[in-house]
């Protein structure tokens, strides 16, 4: 079997896999029933509908003849490193200053991977999405998240 897009080929594998895995590690939840889902229903829904994209994209890969053979890139290392560290960095801050402070900060720093970066637009990013999760977290879902930081809540 000859792989006609590398790119797909990768891709769609990498989806299968983390179907898979999230699938099978949602299985250790209770499922419920519809009318009621537990913990586990969800995610093992969404691990089998990931499983299946990766499945149609592999066998896309594996079926359509793509031009050049459609070869995978170098590892774009500055974006991936920018990413992770802003995700860590929201995860490891959220607690001590806030969704208000850190969303911004998380949301400037994820900018920074991209070529296009532009502060106006990280700033209205930031507005618009940290006012959205503090309406959708905090008072619709009444979710315990701080708004603020400890400094000014103490």
């Amino acid at each position: 079997m000859k792989i006609k897009s590398q790119r797909d080929f990768w891709s769609g594998l990498m989806f299968l896999v983390a179907g898979v895995v999230f699938a099978w590690g949602a299985t250790a939840y209770a499922f419920g029933t519809s009318a009621r889902p537990g913990p586990g229903y969800f995610p093992f829904g969404l691990g089998i509908l990931l499983a299946l994209l990766g499945g149609l994209v592999l066998f896309k890969a594996l079926t359509l003849e793509s031009e050049g053979g459609d070869p995978v890139g170098a590892i774009a290392w500055r974006p991936l490193v920018t990413i992770v560290a802003a995700v860590a960095l929201f995860g490891l801050a959220l607690p001590r200053l806030g969704l208000a402070c850190t969303l911004p900060l998380l949301i400037a720093l994820s900018a920074l991977a991209g070529d296009e970066f532009r502060w106006r637009d990280a700033m209205v990013s930031s507005v618009v999405l940290t006012v959205g999760s503090w309406a959708l977290f905090i008072l619709g879902l009444k979710l315990t998240i701080p708004l603020w930081p400890v400094y000014f809540t103490g």
